[in-house]
Formats: C-alpha cells, sequence, structure tokens
C-alpha cells in the first residue's frame, strides 16, 4: 500500500525561471539545510537532467538517510519526474508540474511513496512519514518561492 498526497504552490515568477530552480541541485541543497543534506554521488551540484543521478545524505526523522535517484521524465519547462533507484523507500515517486498562472507559476508537487517492511513500515507511513514528508515539501517550496521571487534571483550555480 502507498501514500499519496500534493502540494500546491503559487510562485510570482515565470514558468521557466521556477522549472530551472527546481531541477538545481545547490538550492535543493539550500533548501534542506536544516536536515544537513548533502550530495553525495552522481550531479552533486548545478543542474540535473534526463536520466542522470544524485545521491542523497541526510538526517530526517533522527535517522541518516541515504538516497538515490533519478531524473526518470522531462518535459522543459512543464514537468519532471524524479524517482528512487535504491534508498529507504520501497518505492518514491516525485512529478512536478509547472503550470503558467497569469505572470506567475503554480507549481504542484505529487508525491507516492511506500515505506518498506511490510506491515512495520506501512505503520511507519502513516504515524511518522505521511506526516512529515508534506511538511518537508512545503518547506523546500517555500524556500523556493522566496529564491524565485527575488527580483534578481537566478539559480545557484549561474
Amino acid at each position: 500500500m502507498s501514500i499519496s498526497f500534493e502540494c500546491v504552490t503559487d510562485i510570482a515568477a515565470p514558468v521557466q525561471k521556477v522549472f530551472d530552480l527546481s531541477l538545481e541541485i545547490d538550492a535543493h541543497l539550500d533548501s534542506m539545510a536544516a536536515s544537513g543534506e548533502k550530495a553525495i554521488g552522481g550531479v552533486t551540484s548545478g543542474r540535473i537532467g534526463l536520466g542522470e543521478q544524485v545521491t542523497w545524505k541526510a538526517r530526517h526523522c533522527g535517522v541518516v538517510w541515504t538516497m538515490t535517484s533519478t531524473i526518470t521524465e522531462l518535459d522543459e519547462p512543464h514537468r519532471f519526474v524524479d524517482e528512487q533507484l535504491r534508498g529507504p523507500f520501497h518505492a518514491f515517486r516525485h512529478e512536478h508540474l509547472f503550470e503558467q498562472q497569469g505572470d506567475g507559476t503554480r507549481m504542484t508537487d505529487s508525491i507516492t511513496f511506500e515505506a518498506p517492511f511490510g506491515p512495520i513500515g506501512r505503520v511507519a507511513e502513516s504515524a511518522v512519514l505521511g506526516r512529515y514528508l508534506p511538511k518537508l515539501i512545503a518547506e523546500r517550496n517555500a524556500f523556493l518561492k522566496t529564491t524565485a521571487e527575488m527580483p534578481d534571483s537566478s539559480p545557484p550555480g549561474d
């Protein structure tokens, strides 16, 4: 059994700018500074692209996690998907959608995940991860929103 959720964020910036920022490893690291997240393998800075991988290491819920994900689909500047190749989840898929809304962008994150370990994992899904992950994505999106809405901001690494 898996859990799915969406997080919708309206950003007063052009679609291309928000799309580019969302693919920037450095922006992701900045948004996850509280968890000490690091990119330790694959693409570790700059923009990640279709078929490329990154390995993340971070502390979440008091546990150090290592997860390798890859960009499995990319339709610039409207959509991309990243999926876990190796890591703490039985499955993890994150679809990023970007829609023009007037002068800004509506960014929608659709996430589906399944914890490992059968019945024990399902308890963790509902008791911890089902609440923690939406909060984590909302925090990341708040960072992206603030960064994208800065008048002279450009993606890190530019």
